[in-house]
């Protein structure tokens, strides 16, 4: 029996959706794969290459279609439920966000001591039942030019950072543009996006290509100079003027510039602000947890560098944030899920200088967006 196909999609998506099940996820026989995605073009047929390349590798893929999710908007129920199904591999491939679990968000998760906001992060993070990728705002171009990749180099390159980073006391970034900041990373551990998320418990993103952070909590100093794209909470600004960001304690104290980027990037902070507080008039926080959320929408949650070296900065921050290159901050909730937040607006830094604080001694990872270790 033979079938008409709904989705017809460009033979140049064959390669990197193999790419991605085999190379990245290392996908095997008779395992189950969820793909999430929306009704949106360039994910819908980007989705459709991944199933088909999962068929083909011997596995059992499903596809889950929902509206498209913002930042703050949450993920459909029937969603949340084929993610309770725990499959083997799960593939968010959405025009903006998975969006959030209203379920957990109310009642979380616990275990071994941790709390879980996220059906998703429970899975993976906390059970280690799943192995997954996310490649939210992913785009036609952007898939094929940046995840058919040399993943061998890539993890060399990350590897050298993460180690470099690994019991690190403390970070400094300057740039060309005017960012000097310095924060505290003792006690944290880097996070890498490598492409290989292969064992349960592993994922990233796709395009992946960068090692991560999370600043230790109210450490951060200085002044960062956003000169690349920043994300919103709906969308991405490209400044045409840098845009200031004043740190203090950890907390964004003020933002400035003749962009009107800089007025975005505070509405967003406001909007993730705002929301939390309406979680709790709503009943979906109780007080506390609602000001905790909202107090952190201003947190610097995260540092990352950028090692993909077929990555573009092109206006679209997953792509963006991998840049080879360049770095990027987060304000709002990190990685180490202990300064939550409803938001994770990350921003990019050009041509910067990272130096890190080990044992006492300063150790230059990039210099003016080369990487020298």
């Amino acid at each position: 029996m033979s079938f008409d196909r709904v989705f017809d999609y460009p033979e140049v998506l064959k390669k990197p959706a193999m790419a991605a099940m085999q190379h990245a996820m290392k996908l095997k026989a008779n395992e189950k794969v969820l793909i999430i995605t929306n009704p949106v073009r360039d994910v819908a047929l980007i989705s459709s290459a991944l199933y088909d390349a999962a068929v083909e590798l011997g596995a059992i893929p499903t596809i889950v279609i929902q509206p498209v999710k913002t930042l703050v908007d949450f993920a459909e129920p029937a969603v949340i439920a084929a993610l309770e199904t725990e499959p083997d591999v799960v593939c968010s491939i959405s025009a903006e966000k998975l969006g959030k679990d209203k379920k957990r968000l109310t009642n979380p998760e616990e275990y071994n001591g941790q709390k879980y906001y996220h059906i998703h992060d429970f899975l993976r993070e906390g059970k280690k039942t799943v192995r997954s990728f996310w490649s939210p705002s992913i785009t036609i171009d952007t898939f094929v030019r940046t995840v058919a990749i040399d993943y061998i180099e890539l993890q060399k390159d990350c590897s050298k950072v993460a180690e470099a980073i690994k019991n690190g006391e403390k970070i400094r970034v300057t740039a060309p543009g005017g960012t000097d900041i310095e924060f505290s990373i003792a006690g944290r551990k880097p996070f890498v996006d490598d492409g290989n998320f292969s064992e349960k418990g592993e994922g990233g993103n796709l395009p992946a290509g960068e090692v991560f952070i999370s600043p230790a909590l109210e450490s951060a100093e200085g002044t960062i100079f956003f000169d690349g794209s920043i994300s919103l909470v709906e969308g991405v600004a490209v400044p045409r003027t840098p845009v200031k960001v004043e740190i203090k304690n950890g907390y964004v104290s003020s933002i400035t510039g003749d962009d009107t980027a800089a007025e975005q990037l505070e509405a967003s902070l406001k909007s993730g602000e705002q929301t939390a507080l309406e979680r709790i008039e709503n009943g979906s926080f109780d007080k506390k947890t609602g000001e905790r959320f909202a107090k952190n929408a201003r947190h610097l949650g995260e540092f990352g560098i950028g090692l993909n070296r077929a990555a573009d900065i092109v206006g679209n921050m997953l792509e963006d944030e991998k840049v080879y290159g360049t770095c990027h901050f987060a304000i709002g909730s990190n990685y180490d899920n202990d300064a939550e937040a409803l938001i994770h607006l990350d921003a990019l830094v050009k041509s910067p200088t990272i130096e890190v604080i080990k044992e006492g001694k300063s150790i230059t990872i990039m210099k003016d967006g080369e990487l020298i270790l």
